[in-house]
């Protein structure tokens, strides 16, 4: 089956920017979601990532991470999370889109 496409206009409505990983924090209750608090420049979001199978808290937090700022609120297993940080997953491993190099929280992805 073929993926749907969207239009260039549907792209232009995420709001992608980068922020910066200030505390994480596992799940109460999931053995594979973290709770993360990042910094996307001028507000601090809180996010619940599927990502505690790859990563320590250590190797996340100040980490640089890809957002998706403009994603309606959702519960995780109970705690909201706003947004969504951008992963690349290849079989078993997930790997988190961050920039080359360090730009200010609150930058926009092009």
């Amino acid at each position: 089956m073929a993926e749907e496409m969207v239009t260039f206009d549907e792209f232009k409505r995420m709001k992608l920017v980068v922020g910066t990983v200030t505390s994480v924090e596992p799940h109460p209750n999931a053995d594979k979601l973290y709770v993360m608090k990042v910094n996307l420049g001028g507000e601090e979001r809180q996010l619940v990532a599927g990502i505690k199978p790859n990563y320590e808290p250590q190797e996340l937090d100040g980490k640089q991470v890809v957002v998706v700022a403009n994603l309606q609120p959702a519960r995780l297993r109970g705690i909201e999370s706003n947004g969504m940080l951008l992963a690349a997953q290849f079989d078993d491993d997930v790997v988190v889109i961050s920039p080359e190099r360090p730009v200010p929280p609150g930058a926009k992805v092009l």
